[in-house]
């Protein structure tokens, strides 16, 4: 067995280290916490206006960046082996891997859809028709399309919330892919290889044996 003072288990459990915490709870923190807030405040969205459509409130990006979350966890409760030995292990870091690909994709997805509706908002010109939101690009147009929010007895009001949410969501968004490419990044580059997850364990061999004996 090494001993704790060894100098050299320090600097082999720094190497495993990544901020202090043990790769991947940083991240699997970080994704948990964004992806809580992209869900809550897209379903506050959905309750805004029943017109708006699911692009526009991505609680679905949340969603699956809090599942990512969920396995990055589930990787710190999986033992380490050297080499990836068990196949539990390589699924699971595959896994996450995969999905952090996917969390990555929704998030531009949701930046992109949040962004193309608030450039829309900052250009709408908006009036309250029979309990409705009703808003064009040009109001000298007869031809232009209209878009309604039903629902909205205000609408300066709901204009000023929904131009909030988008830039949140936006925000929120952004920083979650960055979180989701980083984790994919520090996967695919070290090959799991300098971070660790779970519980270090160390073999006792043989050879390690016969060698304090002598």
């Amino acid at each position: 067995k090494k001993a704790k003072g060894d100098p050299k288990t320090g600097r082999e459990e720094e190497s495993h280290t990544c901020c202090g915490c043990r790769f991947p709870l940083l991240f699997a923190l970080l994704q948990l916490a964004l992806g809580t807030s992209v869900t809550v405040l897209g379903f506050l969205m959905a309750g805004i206006s029943s017109s708006l459509l699911v692009r526009d409130t991505p609680y679905w990006a949340g969603i699956i960046v809090c599942v990512i979350s969920l396995v990055g966890f589930v990787m710190l409760c999986i033992s380490y082996q050297p080499d990836e030995k068990t196949c539990v292990q390589f699924t699971v870091k595959l896994m996450y891997f995969l999905l952090g690909a996917v969390g990555l994709v929704a998030c531009v997805l949701a930046v992109a859809f949040a962004a193309h509706h608030y450039l829309q908002m900052t250009k709408f010109t908006c009036n309250t028709i029979l309990e409705s939101c009703q808003c064009k690009l040009d109001m000298a147009d007869p031809l232009g399309r209209t878009f309604i929010y039903q629902d909205a007895a205000d609408c300066r009001s709901l204009t000023n919330m929904l131009n909030l949410y988008l830039l949140l969501q936006i925000g929120l968004n952004l920083i979650a892919a960055l979180v989701c490419l980083s984790a994919c990044f520090v996967m695919w580059k070290h090959r799991y290889q300098v971070f660790y997850v779970g519980t270090r364990f160390y073999p006792l061999m043989a050879t390690e044996s016969q060698q304090q004996k002598v």
